[in-house]
């Protein structure tokens, strides 16, 4: 079937023929008492219907309006994933303006760059409460407000207002919106209907783990595309209920607060990250979408409590864990793995391992959506071993998320997947793929020379990253193109395939692969603080800070042990001859991290650079 004629079958099949997200809102509000929302409210879970939300959005709209706010205005957003943030999107559109997500774990060198590129006008703020790493949003906008001058406005939720007059709480917007609607109650449904599917709903930021982060522009087609391609796909369907834990800044989560609309699903906000596994079991949900760096959490403390089990429990799960291994290199290598002690292991160990995590993730889950970094094929085994359906998937910001993704009834592990519906993948002559259909963007804000660099004008989007499809179609991601490291000795590595290898044992929490034009690879590695702590403690030593701990020569020869693990499975150009462990956790807060916690190679490379040369310094490790 041609692209055209899949994506006329797509939006046939979803039957709406709105041309912007607004419009599905009103849609959904049709029938007033559905819940379509769920979220946390001074300690308890509150349902909120499509009508309530669709009121709000009136209101905030209209004080938009009363605001000054013109069609094609940029207004960003600074806050963590709620009700508040979709509904001050919405908003944001329902102004014929343009939404500019921003990260709430931005800095505010980060924060000034996206308002300043993007000429901001008006800004949401969420809160100003500090947390254990950062100081709180509205400080970090008031550190770079001198530096912003297109920035008239910062609206505050929680009401705190500068003398100077450029804040406005939440509040009084609202009652200007309330006023300025009532005033004019026909304005807002004639503003919604000059919005078209073809006019920029958002600029998002790439999150910048090679340089400036560039604003890529999408649309309100885009969007309604990828809704109707994610049901039609079964990702998630009418009767699901959605946790959505995700940051909202991302396309990754923008795809299911658009699917939400198109569907009428129950989107469930989660309250925070750390708080998602009480929340899976409180709430119940069928989709999670997620990033692999929770899939590796999830696996790692099942291992680590596996290992500390006492007594004859104990050596029995380490016993099931150490046949998982072979089982899961087998697979990885192609190979059928039958045993008879891994049966006996399936009935004894992974049965029982299944119905706890089965209870810790709610006891509901239908489906687990993978995004936003590549999935360790050896935690991917791990879920499918016991029965959890996890559909990687592929796709950047310039794609507004997902171009493949893995189908329920076919999952093919090691791969994201084919094609989404409408969307057309090849590979280039040189290995990189190619994108062309409604989710790529229309280009990159004030930036035609990146436009034209990645756009191709019969529609082809050059994403940057390797790959091959296979016979069914299913594209196999080998590695980023800027990200391959060419040794000295002129050998390919691909490092991203290392790393996550790395991230599969509990001991670690993060790791750089180095080595471009240098003869041999070395690797930066940060412990999970937990494991680390017990290490110790299970050798009768005392314990510190992170810092101390990671200074242990302990843990550096636990680290090196898994090295020697890795390296046995790869050619010798590929191992890694020389680590250093560091005395921080890469964040997102120190720079190290994107916000969907992939490594920033570039900013690893010179923040920590006179660490790496002296790991060259006098030749390689004996190993």
């Amino acid at each position: 079937m041609r692209a055209e004629s899949q994506v006329a079958a797509v939006t046939a099949a979803s039957g709406s023929q709105e041309q912007n997200l607004v419009q599905l809102l009103v849609q959904r509000a049709q029938n007033a008492s559905k819940a379509g929302l769920t979220h946390k409210v001074d300690g308890r879970w509150q349902d909120v219907t499509f009508g309530q939300v669709l009121d709000e959005v009136k209101v905030v709209s209209a004080g938009l309006i009363a605001q000054g706010i013109k069609p094609g205005d940029r207004v960003a957003i600074f806050a963590n994933t709620s009700l508040k943030w979709i509904v001050w999107d919405l908003a944001i559109s329902a102004a014929q303006a343009i939404t500019v997500p921003i990260y709430s774990s931005n800095t505010p060198d980060e924060c000034r760059y996206i308002i300043n590129h993007s000429e901001t006008v008006l800004l949401f703020v969420d809160s100003d409460e500090k947390d254990a790493k950062q100081v709180g949003r509205l400080t970090r906008i008031r550190q770079r407000l001198s530096e912003c001058p297109t920035l008239r406005r910062i609206v505050v939720q929680d009401g705190q207002v500068a003398a100077g007059g450029v804040e406005v709480p939440l509040a009084d917007l609202m009652k200007q919106g309330q006023a300025e609607h009532e005033a004019h109650p026909g304005a807002f449904d004639e503003r919604v209907a000059q919005v078209g599917a073809d006019d920029t709903n958002c600029i998002i930021y790439t999150s910048g783990t090679t340089g400036d982060p560039k604003g890529v522009i999408l649309t309100h087609g885009t969007w309604a595309y990828q809704a109707q391609a994610t049901q039609s796909m079964g990702l998630m369907v009418p009767g699901d209920s959605v946790m959505l834990f995700l940051p909202l800044a991302h396309v990754f989560a923008q795809v299911a607060k658009a699917a939400w609309l198109s569907m009428g699903y129950r989107l469930i906000i989660a309250e925070s990250v750390d708080k998602l596994l009480s929340n899976l079991v409180e709430t119940r949900p069928t989709v999670l979408p997620s990033v692999p760096r929770v899939f590796e959490k999830v696996y790692n403390n099942v291992v680590a409590n596996a290992a500390a089990a006492p007594g004859m429990k104990g050596r029995l799960a380490r016993w099931a864990f150490s046949l998982f291994d072979e089982y899961a290199d087998a697979r990885m290598q192609g190979r059928e793995y039958n045993s008879l002690r891994f049966t006996l292991a399936k009935r004894l160990v992974f049965s029982k391992v299944r119905a706890t995590l089965d209870e810790k993730l709610g006891g509901n889950m239908r489906v687990f959506i993978s995004g936003g970094a590549p999935l360790s094929n050896k935690i991917a085994y791990f879920f499918d071993l016991l029965g959890f359906k996890v559909l990687e998937g592929y796709g950047l910001t310039e794609t507004a998320a997902p171009c493949n993704a893995n189908r329920a009834e076919k999952v093919k592990i090691g791969t994201v997947g084919p094609p989404i519906p409408g969307t057309e993948v090849k590979i280039a002559p040189d290995g990189e793929i190619l994108v062309r259909g409604p989710c790529v963007m229309k280009g990159y804000y004030k930036n035609p020379q990146a436009t034209a660099e990645a756009l191709e004008p019969d529609g082809w989007y050059h994403t940057g990253d390797i790959g091959e499809l296979d016979a069914d179609n299913y594209l196999r991601i080998t590695d980023r193109k800027k990200d391959i490291i060419v040794t000295a000795g002129g050998k390919n590595v691909a490092p991203q395939n290392i790393e996550n290898t790395l991230k599969t044992f509990p001991l670690i929490s993060q790791a750089m692969v180095y080595g471009d034009k240098r003869p041999f690879l070395v690797s930066l590695i940060t412990v999970a603080e937990e494991p680390a702590r017990k290490l110790l403690q299970d050798k009768g030593l005392p314990v510190g800070s992170y810092a101390e701990n990671a200074r242990r020569p302990e843990i550096k020869v636990a680290v090196e042990e898994i090295i020697k693990k890795v390296n046995a499975d790869s050619p010798p150009y590929a191992t890694i001859k020389k680590i250093a462990v560091m005395e921080a956790d890469f964040t997102q807060e120190s720079g190290e991290l994107t916000p969907t916690l992939k490594v920033k190679r570039k900013v690893c490379s010179q923040k920590y650079k006179t660490t790496i040369d002296a790991l060259y310094e006098g030749g390689k490790s004996n190993d």
